[in-house]
């Protein structure tokens, strides 16, 4: 290769380091997991802390559930009968403030229905609700958490998907973070469960391109058009959503979390991005091919992102995760053929210096995972791979989701 070359290859490798670096800094000061609250009066104490906090005078009286703002977590599913069971299991073991639990089906065919009907013989709060026909230009889960919303009777509604499993104590949890941080909207990343090998390769180099892109989760510091959400474990302040249009804003998302979050962030409304890994476990897809199909129609965010930011990213994603294991195989097979002197060993110190990084990140998300193994820690393999269906989502727009298809 020419100096011209090498020198080349330099600053970008350069560039790229300095634009991860900065973006991922806030992860060293990010909060822990946040932790299951199963007592309610401990709840109860945060609350009256926060309104202590605000009123700057002392409670007159021990703080109680009762004083507690109460919540409504709502689930949108359809032809979920194979995933609805330990979700619903998870929603029941909730205690305070859960007041009502609204299940928003979009026309299930597959039992699902009866399972949350049985489950709501068992538990009062849990009502089975019908969205009203899809309109078009609207995706279908936007839709549902719409209605849910709507006629939801409680200040706080908490949005989970019907493929999570709650632990007991993790709505008062969410709860709690919100209060304490004084965020309006917040949500949390998952603890992810059940996957199969496949799984465990591929997808941590698909999580690893959101931070790349986003930056540290929990960080004060990200930027509105870059905070990252997840709809899986979403908490919203209901007055101030309605407020705002509720989903309408972003009706046609196939990545409405991140499309709503940075809509209101944008607008000045406090949002979070937390951990959940103890608050709440995942199971998404059924094997890896489901998931590259399914966490591709939205893993590019193009429908939270301009165009030219869409395209700036899924260059970083290239840079940083596609040609970094090819670069430095050919660091060591060239390795004696390249002039000796300070830019190859610049070029192989940030070549390491990103590979580095890429480990780090996979250490530092290691309690997402319930179950890692080989594949998990052999997973910056998969990273070129991750690059390319950055690349691929990136010029599609896609067409099917849950069953239904669009135009």
């Amino acid at each position: 290769m020419s100096p011209f070359g090498l020198a080349f290859l330099v600053g970008v490798q350069g560039v790229v380091l300095a634009t991860l670096a900065a973006r991922l800094v806030g992860g060293r000061t990010r909060r822990p997991p946040e932790r299951p609250m199963r007592d309610g009066p401990e709840l109860a104490r945060v609350g009256a802390t926060v309104s202590v906090a605000s009123a700057a005078e002392a409670p007159a009286a021990e703080p109680s559930v009762a004083d507690v703002p109460g919540l409504t977590i709502v689930v949108a599913c359809l032809n979920e009968v194979e995933r609805i069971g330990p979700c619903l299991r998870g929603l029941r073991a909730q205690g305070a403030p859960v007041r009502e639990i609204l299940i928003v089906d979009s026309g299930s065919t597959d039992g699902t229905r009866a399972l949350v009907e049985q489950a709501a013989a068992e538990d009062p709060r849990i009502r089975l609700v019908t969205d009203p026909p899809l309109p078009q230009e609207w995706i279908g889960k936007a839709w549902a958490l719409q209605h849910g919303t709507t006629i939801a009777t409680q200040p706080w509604v908490l949005g989970m998907d019907a493929d999570t499993e709650a632990e007991p104590g993790c709505a008062a949890a969410v709860l709690a973070s919100a209060l304490r941080e004084g965020f309006d909207v917040v949500s949390f990343a998952p603890c992810f469960d059940g996957q199969t090998a496949g799984e465990r390769w591929v997808q941590p180099a698909l999580l690893v391109s959101l931070l790349y892109r986003t930056g540290a989760a929990g960080d004060p510091r990200v930027r509105p058009d870059r905070i990252l959400a997840n709809g899986q474990c979403f908490l919203v302040r209901r007055e101030v959503l309605l407020a705002h249009g509720g989903y309408e804003p972003v009706k046609a998302s196939f990545a409405e979390d991140v499309s709503l979050v940075r809509h209101l962030a944008g607008r000045g409304v406090p949002v979070g991005f937390l951990d959940g890994s103890r608050l709440y476990r995942v199971r998404s897809y059924r094997d890896v091919g489901q998931m590259w199909r399914e966490w591709g129609r939205s893993i590019d965010l193009k429908d939270a992102v301009s165009s030219l930011r869409r395209w700036g990213d899924a260059l970083l994603i290239t840079l940083a995760q596609g040609v970094q294991l090819p670069l430095l195989l050919w660091l060591a097979l060239a390795w004696p053929t390249i002039p000796a002197g300070p830019t190859r060993s610049a070029l192989l110190g940030l070549t390491l210096g990103l590979l580095g990084m890429r480990l780090g990140l996979l250490v530092a998300l290691r309690g997402n995972y319930a179950k890692r193994g080989l594949a998990w820690w052999l997973s910056p393999l998969a990273d070129p791979l991750a690059a390319v269906r950055i690349v691929w989502s990136s010029v599609r727009r896609p067409r099917r989701w849950r069953s239904r298809t669009y135009g």
